[in-house]
């Protein structure tokens, strides 16, 4: 858990009024045992889980996983969550998400595929499968633990099927994670067809963040290519990490094949604002691009939400009003006119508005 969150804090010392408020917090804070401070541990939560990702012979849940590729696999990942109420007062003072819960991978329980998806189709209750793809930086303990706080977030617990590709969870190593996914991308292109045959009849949505959503562009244009009478959900990419040129080519190709197709955006996207930087071109998440131009699109804005996170590029995991949006859009498949909170600000582009 040290090493997951180890970035997060050196960003909040880089930044001095956050670094303040959240000294003060603890110097005011009451002291308390560990005994008194940890409570309620339990292993309540989970997600369904299919990976490419290597076996490392380790028996320990969070290492069972490696970094390196290798064949599919697929199973349950169980979570433990501990509660800490003495963060209560930090989290009303620091001007990001503090959570007063932290998650961990209690176990892994790895199961054929059929077994996997006849669980999936239980736990959904007849209601439509999404499978969801995380980004950059991701290894599997933190992958599952992020796909739970998602599939929370958005509503959609139990319907959810996480796909984890082998990021290797280091943030210097962002060109060798983006080989990871495109090395990963036939096997994404595979398991949204899979999805499709099975639970065809429940309608399958598709969900990518940041670099995961590049991956899901890219499959669905490889699947509208393989398959073209595919029909699909709607799809939903989150912060996405991708040339906003390069998505402009691949849409002819893709929007025939889903039910809807939604990016969502902001302008306080700090890991997005420096890829385009390294990489020269405008991120698709990013504000200031010609959304209008995206035919059979709607782009959401959530710049008007407050910012959860140190990054502003989780906003999916942390801010309700996007979980709720997300809820509406996948499970009852209402598109922006008729969804809440919505505000429509030109053509095929709405903004989400707080909910304070």
């Amino acid at each position: 858990m040290i090493m997951a969150r180890s970035g997060m804090f050196l960003e909040i010392f880089r930044r001095p009024h956050v670094a303040l408020s959240l000294a003060i917090a603890l110097l005011a804070m009451p002291t308390y045992p560990l005994w008194a401070i940890a409570q309620n541990a339990e292993s309540l939560r989970g997600i369904h889980y299919v990976t490419v990702r290597d076996r490392t012979g380790n028996e320990t849940p969070e290492r069972f996983y490696g970094v390196g590729r290798g064949t599919l696999s697929s199973g349950w990942c169980g979570i433990q969550e501990t509660l800490f109420s003495a963060l209560s007062p930090i989290s009303q003072t620091v001007p990001f998400h503090l959570p007063d819960e932290f998650l961990s991978v209690d176990f892994i329980r790895e199961t054929d595929s059929r077994e996997t998806w006849t669980s999936l189709e239980t736990s959904a209750q007849g209601r439509p499968v999404t499978l969801y793809i995380h980004g950059f930086f991701i290894d599997f303990e933190k992958g599952c633990r992020r796909a739970t706080l998602f599939q929370e977030n958005a509503g959609i617990e139990g319907s959810m099927l996480w796909f984890s590709w082998p990021s290797d969870g280091a943030i210097f190593n962002y060109a060798q994670d983006e080989a990871d996914l495109y090395w990963s991308v036939p096997d994404i292109a595979d398991q949204i067809e899979a999805l499709g045959n099975r639970f065809g009849h429940l309608e399958v949505n598709v969900v990518g963040h940041s670099l995961g959503a590049r991956g899901v562009a890219l499959a669905l244009y490889e699947l509208a290519s393989r398959k073209p009478e595919i029909r699909l959900g709607n799809v939903a990419l989150l912060a996405p990490d991708m040339d906003f040129g390069i998505f402009q080519r691949l849409l002819p190709r893709i929007r025939p094949i889903v039910r809807s197709l939604t990016v969502y955006y902001t302008d306080t996207d700090r890991p997005l604002a420096l890829s385009a930087r390294l990489q020269g071109y405008s991120r698709l998440g990013e504000a200031g691009n010609d959304f209008a131009s995206l035919e059979g699109v709607e782009a959401i804005s959530v710049s008007a939400l407050e910012v959860r996170s140190p990054t502003g590029h989780l906003y999916h995991l942390y801010n309700s009003e996007v979980g709720e949006d997300l809820r509406q859009l996948l499970l009852e498949g209402r598109l922006a006119g008729a969804r809440s909170n919505l505000i429509p600000t030109a053509g095929n582009i709405w903004a989400l508005q707080s909910s304070k």
